[in-house]
């Protein structure tokens, strides 16, 4: 394991912001595999720490093929992370806005920038990624239908679901959809949590990302097969909003079957404590996302539902 000094951006009120890779193997810039993004993303970065330790003892053990080498990098936003602010704190600009970036640019056009330029070029690029609404997934893998999107890769990791979805503008700035453009196999995996740590989906991203990389011949390590992945589209998961807002109580998880008609939440009046709205499952099938934040506002999806799918 090599540990180097990527990107350093001068600072000069405080220390230098310095984003760190860590290097397997040696060779062919094979898998590229990134973690915290932006500051909030404690599951992330937990998820990374925990790969580079896997990778760290098979590496020791000879266990990395030859001719592959595979970058880790936990953490691109640490001044952010250092405060709890999910984007750069100075602007409030988000960092996965800003690929493929800019060298004479912003300040966050300079970090994805000097990120980019250590990335691209890697055959596959996995980013643990966390979703813009606060809430809970079923751990999966999402990918951008560019044209260059494989989701037979995407199937080798041995999740549940992978999801494609048609990139909107402001996709085109993100990590995810220049690494396609610059013809890396790019994939987001998504676990249970973000500003929190998960274990249990945390070690399950990690044993995803080690079966991934086995059956791309980039390391040797046993595990057992996984799933077969039902690959969906976007538009198959049907959004439940809320009808008013207030206090937000969670009667279902991510994984959990529902039936049409299914009590998934209630909102509470903030003051009165009564019932103001149930939400109510409109079909059958399985949670997928479930909002998580103790408050919600009118129109606010609370839960994303995969029709017509059962266990």
């Amino acid at each position: 394991m090599k540990k180097e000094i990527l990107y350093t951006l001068k600072s000069p009120y405080r220390d230098d912001m310095r984003i760190t890779g860590y290097k397997f193997g040696k060779g062919e810039k094979t898998a590229c595999i990134i973690g915290a993004i932006r500051g909030n993303e404690i599951q992330q970065l937990y998820t990374c720490s925990q790969l580079i330790r896997a990778l760290t003892k098979l590496e020791q053990r000879g266990s990395i093929s030859k001719n592959n080498e595979i970058l880790v990098i936990p953490c691109v936003n640490t001044h952010s992370m250092n405060i709890g602010k999910r984007f750069w704190t100075m602007d409030n600009t988000d960092i996965n806005r800003m690929f493929p970036g800019n060298a004479e640019g912003e300040t966050t056009q300079r970090i994805a920038n000097g990120v980019f330029e250590q990335v691209k070029g890697y055959t596959y690029g996995i980013q643990f990624a966390s979703f813009y609404m606060p809430g809970d997934f079923i751990p999966h893998i999402r990918m951008m239908e560019t044209g260059h999107q494989s989701p037979s890769l995407a199937n080798l990791f041995g999740l549940q679901y992978v999801v494609i979805r048609k990139p909107k503008p402001y996709d085109k700035m993100t990590l995810n959809y220049n690494w396609q453009m610059w013809d890396t196999n790019a994939f987001s995996l998504y676990t249970n949590a973000t500003d929190q740590i998960d274990e249990v989906s945390a070690n399950h991203a990690v044993v995803a990302v080690l079966r991934f990389l086995t059956r791309m011949g980039v390391i040797k390590y046993t595990s057992h097969s996984g799933y077969i992945a039902s690959v969906l589209k976007e538009d198959d998961l049907l959004s439940v909003k809320t009808k008013t807002g207030g206090m937000y109580r969670r009667l279902k998880n991510p994984g959990d079957g529902v039936e049409r008609g299914d009590v998934l939440g209630e909102i509470i009046h903030p003051y009165e404590g009564t019932v103001l709205e149930q939400i109510i499952s409109p079909t059958d099938g399985i949670i997928f996302f479930a909002h998580k934040s103790p408050m919600v506002m009118e129109d606010v999806v609370t839960y994303k539902i995969i029709r017509r799918l059962h266990q």
